[in-house]
């Protein structure tokens, strides 16, 4: 079962930051997928109808700075964000790997797990973080 689990066109989920574009040192870009993480797959296995469901069980954020930050939840957006990461000033690309596993059925009959797991890559975000300065200013200049 394994070997048709790991031939499944199972989504690339799509790394998304914010704030989008660029960011400032000292305010944590937040990372999170908005893609599906579970897909149903229906194959057909030597003339039987086999039921694939697939799930992602683990997320691997590549910052581009060096770190990885693995969880089991795909993260979300402000102000719910679960997922950040504090950046020095620089242009940064950043990626998701997602772990998948899997349950299997024959003809409707009961579920069982897919023995192991496979991984898939999403496409990676740009973005620069730049470093704010405050400058006193004069107000009667």
């Amino acid at each position: 079962m394994f070997r048709y689990f790991q031939t499944l066109p199972l989504p690339q989920l799509t790394t998304r930051q914010q704030p989008p574009g660029e960011a400032l040192v000292g305010l944590p870009v937040v990372f999170f997928t908005d893609s599906p993480t579970t897909q149903v797959f229906t194959v057909d296995i030597r003339g039987f109808a086999v039921t694939i469901t697939a799930q992602a069980t683990s997320f691997a954020w590549t910052t581009g700075d060096g770190t990885t930050l693995t969880t089991t939840d795909p993260g979300a957006p402000y102000p719910d964000q679960t997922i950040t990461h504090d950046y020095a000033a620089g242009t940064y690309t950043a990626g998701l790997t997602t772990t998948w596993g899997g349950t299997y059925s024959v003809d409707g009959g009961a579920q069982a797990d897919v023995p192991g797991t496979t991984t898939t890559d999403g496409a990676p975000t740009t973005f620069t973080v730049r470093q704010a300065r405050s400058v006193l200013t004069n107000p009667y200049d």
